[in-house]
């Protein structure tokens, strides 16, 4: 088990992130209400660029030499994340139940603890 933890932390960081790429990329109506209200002028780009730092996030996991670069960047995201739910959003967000907020506090805590778990290998 201690040897596929790793790996299952990246698979539940990125199920996470990815399926809320479509989302982002295709306007939903959900997405462009979430960034309307976080965005001081241009939604769009705002919630783009998010997506495409997702995106790349979540190849840097499985990138061996670049796993750490991935795991800040995702900290950052979903620090990033909670700090809207907790100061402009909401917990709960459009009645989803705190969905995303509980969303983005997993996959910034499984970050953590994929750093802890390979800080050896970082730190070579």
């Amino acid at each position: 088990m201690k040897k596929y933890f790793p790996f299952l932390l990246k698979l539940l960081i990125s199920i996470i992130m990815i399926q809320t790429l479509f989302f982002k990329f295709t306007g939903a109506q959900e997405s462009i209400e979430l960034f309307t209200k976080l965005a001081v002028k241009n939604e769009a780009f705002m919630r783009i660029i998010t997506g495409i730092l997702e995106f790349v996030a979540v190849v840097l996991l499985f990138t061996p030499k670049h796993l750490w670069l991935g795991a800040v960047l995702t900290i950052g995201l979903m620090s990033g994340a909670i700090s809207a739910h907790l100061t402009k959003l909401g917990i709960e967000h459009n009645n989803d139940g705190g969905i995303l907020f509980i969303s983005a506090t997993v996959t910034l805590f499984s970050a953590i603890i994929l750093i802890f778990v390979n800080r050896k290998k970082i730190l070579q």
